[in-house]
């Protein structure tokens, strides 16, 4: 039983300042807020790991089957809030707070954002947690514990600047690093053949994986679930210590450094100096070249040396970590091969985790052909797929099981049954670049024994494929062989070859015999011309597709979606019309094969984080109007707003509660930026990933158009005309992404300029909240009026962001694209501002544009030479603006469709304004989207992972 002490205020108190005095990492003579803060955290975590420790006591007892979510992004945001939250302790810790002399807030943002994630996909992943231990399902998560994450965002004149984001520098309260648990990884090195055919993988560099623990709280529940993060070190034997006692330090370290080295090197550009003062110093500036993918030069410094960067030596990055920087610039060889140990390191720490918790809970009965009743592994997008190949791996070299025994556990289709299979694939993109492609050649240098196991897969596949299509299409057959091979430009495997070969041979026969038997008996002679016509034909007729052979002027590559797909048992896309887009167009072939593989888990956010806890004051009407808190469990209760939606009382708090949420982000967008704004405004948003797809640009040219507009009219007509406006944006252009990066200079240009303009005062306003993360957008999308989410049609997976905002009463407008469909569907078609070309139209009017047959809107083309005019200042804006001019060409053409929706955009941006002059309306609008977002919620999405996919059941600690 786990009858456990509820704790009150007085006890949390004494907990507080026991680890203030006892857990110290500050000088005990002061109680400030970021020591009150690590105590708090601390005296939380007490409460966790007795929860936590009881959870995983009670998995092993039972020996439950557990789903395990491996991804490389896990997008937390600050934890305190989120965990008394979940143990119903606010009020408990705000009160002992308050006796020690601080405030609950004040002590929540002492906490830096783990920077263990970036965007949509580490979000999900992050909700998907919350959901699981609330739903009480045994699972874990396993991830990557990154120093420095991404990078932080500063936004100067110049645009976006980056630099390594230290989140760790404070220590992290909440993890616990399990010196116990870690494993060997090993990286290159040869494959040779023992006795019987062993095979086994020697030599190389080898590395170990520690395991860092963080505990994930279940809302009212005591099922506390774990994230495992793997963070790496080199083992101590590869220290030389006979060199470094003889004065040999580099020998000494030189194991080591190869270890962990990224094989990469760094640079500055032209005259750029930095003073390095430090060896932390050095440290952040290393990590932030190996986030922009740069080549430096350093001169070797003491810590009393200071002096500039020098160019005239290399400078080897020997001692940067696998786990420094999530995502690193690959545009480099040394970059691609970081990512690639990156990818390696997550799979084959976790799945070694898994495989020995599997043998300690089988003990004597251990039997590996029930692995996969007892374990189910989730790829969160392609990063994780070779958790396939080394699954693979580990059971037959390390195991000893056959091939046939290891292949039937990964993904054999057996009768249908989902039970015999062990790894599943979530797609996250349409996009080709992201469905990953790794060099072969890298790939067997890497990961030597890997590439053997891949080689295994992809003829298993072959032959699924010759088995399914049969022999008598030869082109049928070698068009898919080309489409759904994992090894791409590479030559198939012999017997297949050999085979091909035998029916080209066969075929040609078989026409030549056919051709003699009709020879005519005729006795006239043919002509000349006559008799070339018939060779001709003849020579046509036996045409017979050769053999695809490899092109040498391509690489040759391993295509890792469709090793997801191949070694996968599901394949789930993230919406309805992503889902439908990834069987008719991304995986067609695949889908026509194996139907059965392919499903739609429409994501969803936690309704816990999302509204309950950012959004306390929306949250008490919700509870007021519905009856109760169930709605925090049960979104299904939100639909009962739908019948209030009206009622006048209802309305009035509503937007009382949207201003006091709108004034506090005017606050924190004085705070951060420094531009002041009118909290009687409408806050328009859009906070996401910089990237020319999620089309920021759009509505930066939507926003030109309309200060255009308004100073070419009266004082008068201005106020008449347009409803006032406070347009925010957020979001990170990837270091080396250099388009996007002139997408965020271009919003701030707008943004200076618009926001000194006496004539436009509070009616226009423009601000980019800089270094965007969880953090930031509990602040904005409780006080977000509209939100924008107009990806060109067909390109976004789903989007979660979107769900957060019509959650909290925001009226979307946007796309059909992603989720947006199932919202509009949701909310209803009157509370979703629509626009622009759908999802089977994009490659038509792409073609159209490609013919030359495209005639840009007149007000585009206005908005062109206005930006082009250096109204906002004497950056050249030549390259954005021309990437929306010409018909083809890299970077040109309008490739994602802003000159067609930008017509469609600003008329119904038009309607916006009309609406939201009618406040009544519009409160009505908004109490509709959070009745109809009771879908969107993770905890449905979990319930159909485990039921449809998983096969796991809740398990209620006793």
């Amino acid at each position: 039983s786990l009858d456990t002490f509820v704790p009150d205020s007085a006890s949390i108190a004494s907990s507080i300042k026991y680890h203030s005095e006892f857990t110290p990492s500050f000088a005990p003579d002061h109680f400030e807020l970021p020591k009150a803060f690590k105590a708090t955290a601390e005296s939380v975590r007490d409460s966790l790991i007795i929860n936590w420790n009881a959870t995983y006591a009670y998995y092993e007892k039972i020996n439950v089957k557990q789903a395990y979510y491996l991804s490389m992004e896990y997008l937390q945001g600050r934890a305190l809030l989120n965990a008394i939250g979940n143990l119903e302790l606010t009020g408990a810790y705000a009160e002992a707070l308050k006796k020690l002399g601080h405030n609950l807030e004040d002590v929540a943002r002492e906490e830096p954002d783990a920077a263990l994630g970036n965007g949509g996909l580490g979000r999900l992943a992050s909700c998907f947690l919350d959901s699981l231990a609330t739903l009480n399902y045994p699972a874990w998560g396993y991830g990557l514990r990154y120093k420095y994450g991404l990078f932080k965002q500063y936004i100067t004149k110049d645009g976006q600047e980056e630099v390594a984001e230290n989140w760790l520098e404070m220590g992290n309260p909440w993890e616990i690093v399990r010196n116990d648990v870690s494993y060997p990884v090993k990286f290159y090195g040869e494959v040779i053949s023992g006795p019987e055919g062993i095979k086994e993988w020697v030599g190389g560099e080898d590395i170990t994986a520690v395991a860092y623990d963080v505990p994930i709280p279940g809302y009212k529940t005591k099922t506390t679930i774990n994230l495992r993060l793997w963070s790496t070190k080199v083992a101590p034997e590869k220290f030389d210590l006979s060199a470094f006692n003889a004065g040999d330090h580099a020998k000494a370290y030189s194991a080591m450094k190869n270890a962990e080295k990224p094989r990469s090197s760094c640079s500055l550009g032209r005259n750029r100096t930095m003073i390095l003062c430090d060896d932390r110093d050095l440290e952040l500036w290393l990590a932030y070249c190996l986030s922009r993918n740069s080549v430096v030069t350093l001169s070797m410094l003491t810590s009393t040396e200071l002096s500039s960067l020098d160019t005239s030596r290399p400078f080897n990055l020997s001692h940067l970590k696998i786990c420094y920087i999530l995502y690193p610039g690959d545009e480099s060889l040394e970059g691609k091969t970081l990512r690639l140990k990156q990818q390696y390191t997550l799979c084959s720490a976790s799945l070694q985790d898994i495989i020995a918790r599997y043998e300690r809970r089988s003990g004597e009965f251990l039997n590996w052909e029930i692995f996969p009743e007892k374990v189910a592994v989730q790829m969160n997008d392609t990063h994780p797929t070779l958790c396939i190949p080394e699954l693979i791996r580990i059971l037959i070299d390390v195991k000893g099981l056959s091939w046939e025994q290891a292949w039937n556990i990964t993904q054999s289709y057996i009768n249908g049954d989902l039970s015999t299979r062990t790894v599943a694939y979530t797609n996250h993109t349409v996009l080709p670049e992201a469905l990953e492609k790794w060099s072969l050649e890298l790939m067997e240098k890497l990961l030597p024994r890997h590439v053997e196991i891949i080689k295994m897969i992809d003829e298993e596949l072959v032959q699924t494929i010759i088995d399914e299509y049969g022999t008598e299409d030869l082109d049928l057959l070698q068009e898919k062989l080309k489409q759904m091979r994992i090894l791409d430009n590479i030559e198939l495997p012999e017997s297949v070859a050999e085979m091909i070969a035998k029916l080209e041979k066969s075929s040609v026969e078989a026409i030549e015999s056919t051709e003699e038997d009709d020879v005519s008996d005729e006795e006239t002679e043919p002509t000349a011309e006559e008799d070339e016509l018939e060779e001709e034909e003849i020579e046509e007729k036996n045409e017979v597709p050769p053999i695809i052979e490899p092109d040498p002027k391509l690489p040759k590559l391993v295509r890792m979606a469709n090793l997801c797909v191949a070694g996968g048992y599901a394949v789930n896309g993230v919406a309805e019309i992503h889902s439908e887009i990834v069987k008719n167009e991304v995986f067609n072939d695949f889908y026509e094969m194996w139907p059965e593989k392919f499903q739609n888990k429409t994501n969803g956010v936690t309704p816990r984080r999302w509204i309950c806890f950012c959004n306390p004051d929306l949250s008490k009407i919700i509870t007021k109007w519905t009856g109760s808190e169930d709605w925090v469990v049960n979104t299904e209760k939100l639909v009962t707003l739908r019948k209030f939606a009206d009622n006048e009382d209802l309305q009035s708090e509503w937007r009382e509660a949207k201003r006091r949420n709108k004034v506090k982000v005017a606050s924190f967008l004085r705070e951060k930026t420094g531009y002041i704004v009118n909290p009687d405004a409408m806050f328009d948003v859009q906070v996401k990933r910089i990237h020319e797809y999620k089309r920021q640009l759009l509505n930066i040219m939507g926003i030109v158009y309309r200060y255009k507009k308004m100073k070419e009219v009266s004082h008068e007509e201005r106020k008449s005309s347009f409803a006032p406006r406070v347009c925010i944006f957020g979001g990170k252009a990837f270091a080396t992404y250099v388009q996007a990066k002139r997408i965020v200079k271009f919003i701030t240009d707008v943004g200076a300029t618009v926001n000194h303009d006496p004539e436009i005062g509070d009616l226009l306003k423009v601000v980019f909240v800089p270094d965007y993360n969880v953090s930031v957008a509990e602040m904005l999308i409780p006080g977000s009026e509209l939100s924008q989410h107009i990806s060109t049609a067909g390109m976004e997976a789903s989007g979660t962001s979107n769900m957060k905002f019509a959650m909290n009463g925001c009226i979307l407008i946007g796309t059909l694209d992603g989720a947006n469909v199932e919202i509009r569907q949701e909310v209803g078609e009157d509370n979703f501002f629509l626009f622009g070309a759908e999802a089977h139209e994009i490659a038509g009017l792409r073609k159209e544009r490609a013919e030359g047959k495209f005639v840009p809107d007149p007000r585009f083309e206005e908005v062109k030479s206005y930006v082009r005019s250096g109204v906002f200042g004497p950056y050249n804006y030549e390259e954005l603006m021309g990437s929306l001019e010409g018909n083809e060409g890299y970077g040109r053409a309008d490739y994602f469709l802003v000159g067609k929706d930008f017509p469609s955009y600003i008329e119904c941006q038009d309607k916006v304004d009309e609406a939201y002059r009618d406040q009544k309306r519009w409160t009505k609008m908004s109490i509709l989207n959070t009745a109809g977002s009771y879908k969107f919620s993770s905890d449905r999405t979990i319930h159909e992972y485990a039921r449809d996919i998983w096969r796991i059941d809740p398990v209620v600690l006793p």
